[in-house]
This record gives structure tokens, sequence and C-alpha cells, in this order.
């Protein structure tokens, strides 16, 4: 439980990223308001259904409540340029205007480690908003997590159905350590709390090695017993 219970709008709780975190911060104390086109079936958390296309709607739930902090967790779906340029660096626009306009006290946005050398196209997205959020004026939070057990475990159904695993290129070119959702909900959660994570990047990782995407693949593969089998993924 926190000392001072803040009121924390976060967007994106529907996703892996932001259930996560939408849950660790009903659990630190904090009441959570969640801003998006569907509603996160969370118990205790107050649901606002709006698109974060439509500004009044958004700037409507910064007025009808107090709210403290922040906690973006908006991600293009498809990644594709358009899709990616609208979502995480437009709608993510769209919903800092409102938080400085309502004279938020913090913005937590979720990022990527993979911006750090970006190629694709929600890389660019994503590094460009950091820019303009860094240099908005407003506390903020940048987390950049590797991969989350949720995605690698995404493939399994393509794995049982006969299908490769996808990776880029020959699969060991990078590593990272993946973490669980609750890690990553929690540590989302303690921005808020903790000065030291606050007007800062923070890549995070989980436990143990890293691990290539290869690595990663043989683990499913070896966890359901069948041969291994691998394709590179050509992203658009």
């Amino acid at each position: 439980m926190t000392a001072h219970a803040q009121t924390v709008l976060i967007c994106g709780a529907t996703g892996t990223a932001g259930r996560a975190a939408a849950m660790a911060l009903r659990d630190d104390g904090q009441s959570v308001i969640a801003y998006g086109r569907t509603a996160p079936d969370i118990e205790g958390i107050e649901a606002v259904t709006g698109s974060m296309q439509d500004t009044s709607a958004l700037s409507a739930v910064f007025a009808s409540h107090k709210i403290d902090s922040v906690v973006s967790c908006l991600a293009s779906r498809s990644g594709t340029p358009s899709d990616a340029w609208a979502v995480d660096h437009g709608a993510n626009l769209d919903l800092l205007a409102a938080a400085k306009h309502a004279g938020v006290g913090h913005f937590v946005l979720i990022s990527a480690i993979c911006v750090q050398k970006p190629r694709l196209a929600f890389q660019h997205a994503k590094l460009a908003f950091e820019d303009t959020l860094i240099r908005s004026g407003l506390p903020y939070s940048i987390v950049r997590p590797t991969a989350f057990f949720k995605s690698l475990s995404g493939q399994l159904d393509r794995l049982r159905a006969g299908k490769p695993y996808l990776m880029f290129g020959d699969g060991t070119l990078t590593a990272c350590k993946p973490i669980s959702d609750a890690d990553l909900g929690r540590f989302i959660a303690s921005c808020l709390t903790d000065s030291a994570r606050q007007n800062a990047i923070l890549p995070i990782g989980g436990p143990g090695p890293a691990l290539t995407p290869r690595d990663m693949g043989k683990a499913l593969f070896d966890a359901l017993g069948i041969s291994p089998g691998f394709a590179v993924f050509h992203p658009v």
C-alpha cells in the first residue's frame, strides 16, 4: 500500500503489459481508471470506454477526474507503418497533450528495448514519442522492457499446427532476458513511487541468462516434444 494513493489513468489496459500494470497499480493502493475502446475485466478498476482518436472524450476523462499520473501502455497491433505512427506516436501525442493541459504530475510510458537500434516503423514511432515526452517538461518514466513471455508463448499455436517458429535472420543476432507479465507490472507501478525511476529511461528484463530468439524457439519445441523448425520473419 502506498503512503499517498494517487489517481492513475492507464491507457492500453487490455494488452499484456497494460493489464499487468493496471493490476499492479491497484494492488499498490492506487485508484486506477482505464480508458480505451474496450473495458478491461479487472476487479477494482474503473473503466471508461472511448477511442484514443476521440480527443474530446479523452479530455472529458481528465476534466471529470483529478488525475495525478498517466501510464501509457499503448501499442500498435499490426506494427505496419501507418498503424505504428497512428498509435505508438499519434495516440500518445494526444494523450500527452491532454495530460499536460490537465496538470498531470507524471507520465509513464511503456516503450520497447528494441528502439535502441531502430529499424522498423513501430520502433521509429516509439522513439519519436520518447523524444517528445522527454522534451515536454512533464516528469516522465520511460520503461523499455525486453520480450514478454506472453509474446513467446503466442507462437505455441503455430508450432502445434506444424508451422515454423518465426524470427529475424538466423535468430542469433540478439539476445534478451524475457520478463513475466507480473514482474513487468510491478516495475511499472514502482515508477510512481520510486524517485530514482523518474525522469529516466529504464531498460528492464527478467532473471536468468540472456536468450536468443533461436534459444527461445528451441525451448518451445522442447516443451511440445516436437522437432524444431524455424523461418525468417520479413517485416512490412
